[in-house]
């Protein structure tokens, strides 16, 4: 339940979309906010989603399988089907790239579906009023643009690398300049490579941009409704209607945190393949 907010609903969805920021000075003059919400609640969901699956791995046997292990099967059956069906190459360490990334980022969506004042009410409940106050914690890692940037630059030097992989650093060079206008005389290809270029350069960076924006501005939004929604249990009037709201929205919600890790997953395939693709 949302606690009485002093400022209204303003101040409160204002409270909750600040950051547990630690500011470091790299050099003089000059400083960074480090997220520290982010980075400590995506870090440990990585370590969770490894453990489980490496637990689940030592313990899995030819026989009948646990529920646990029937899960997980099918989880990994499921992806290795999608990267078989999208990438045709070797996929060994596609796969678990692939399965990484879904895993990963289906946890941190997830996060949307705990209480929004849950990291508020354990400040309140150890440390009291006043620290809770001036106390900011996100639990939502990819509502945090930062973090899907950083996921969709990991995948862009990814599918980089791949490309540079299957066509050499001659061929991948040749193929920014001659692809995808294409001419047999010397002085056109001369001509089209500047503009072959910069198709590529937008083609290449609009890749992580969508790939993080996409992912940040569903989460983001979904988070937003959840706060206005407790808007509305700061009252006992609203009570009960938020309540319902609340329950609806996060049943709907669990079909978009699939949604978007399977998007981003599926994404990341498909930019690999197509990196490998010769013109």
């Amino acid at each position: 339940m949302a606690s009485e907010p002093q400022g209204g609903l303003t101040e409160y969805i204002q409270h909750h979309l600040e950051h547990l920021v630690v500011t470091t000075r790299p050099g003089a003059g000059s400083f960074w906010d480090v997220r520290l919400d982010s980075i400590v609640v995506s870090l440990v969901l990585g370590a969770l989603f490894c453990l489980w699956f490496w637990l689940l791995a030592r313990k899995a046997s030819s026989g009948v399988p646990s529920k646990a292990q029937a899960l997980v099967e099918i989880i990994v059956e499921f992806v290795d089907t999608q990267v078989k069906d999208t990438f045709h190459g070797d996929r060994r360490t596609i796969t678990p790239l692939a399965l990484s990334i879904f895993m990963w980022v289906f946890f941190m969506n997830a996060m949307d579906l705990l209480p929004v004042d849950l990291a508020g009410w354990l400040v309140t409940t150890f440390r009291g009023h006043e620290v809770a106050h001036h106390t900011y914690f996100r639990m939502v890692p990819t509502a945090d643009v930062n973090t899907t940037i950083g996921l969709a630059l990991a995948v862009f030097f990814i599918v980089l690398a791949h490309g540079i992989k299957a066509k050499g650093g001659a061929g991948f060079g040749k193929e920014l300049l001659t692809a995808p206008f294409q001419s047999e005389g010397t002085v056109m290809k001369i001509v089209l490579s500047p503009f072959n270029l910069l198709l590529n350069l937008v083609e290449y960076l609009s890749k992580p941009v969508s790939l993080a924006m996409r992912l940040f501005g569903n989460m983001y939004g979904g988070e937003l409704v959840f706060m206005l929604i407790a808007g509305l249990m700061i009252s006992w009037i609203g009570f009960v209607p938020g309540v319902l709201f609340n329950t609806g929205w996060a049943i709907f919600h669990i079909l978009i945190i699939a949604l978007q890790a399977y998007i981003f997953m599926m994404l990341t395939i498909v930019y690999i393949a197509m990196a490998r693709e010769h013109h």
